[in-house]
């Protein structure tokens, strides 16, 4: 079974950068599309990006698209997203998943 590990979150300030990891175990990252998704505090875990078997990547609109960059990593059977320009509503905890599986999350604050 597919395991997960999100890293690469912490304390930003407003416009600056961050590049979140999600290591997988179990499973080639490569066989099936890889999401990322975030909730901050009170509201619902909402999508963020994805990236598919083939390599089309997938983005929220308005929300993230053109600050957000979704990419792979077969080597280290590892993706990641690049967070550029980030803003004080892109704080929550940042999850990846595939097949049904979770991360236990990576926290990303942004300070204004």
């Amino acid at each position: 079974q597919v395991q997960l590990v999100e890293s690469g979150g912490g304390l930003v300030q407003a416009g600056g950068s961050l590049t979140l990891s999600c290591a997988a175990s179990g499973r080639t990252v490569s066989s099936w599309a890889v999401g990322w998704y975030r909730q901050a505090p009170g509201k619902d875990r909402e999508f963020v990006a994805s990236i598919t078997r083939s390599g089309t990547r997938i983005y929220a609109e308005d929300s993230v698209k053109g600050r957000f960059t979704i990419s792979r990593d077969n080597a280290k059977n590892t993706v990641y997203l690049q967070m550029n320009s980030l803003l004080f509503e892109d704080t929550a905890i940042y999850y990846c998943n595939t097949q049904d599986v979770w991360g236990q999350g990576t926290q990303v604050t942004v300070s204004s």
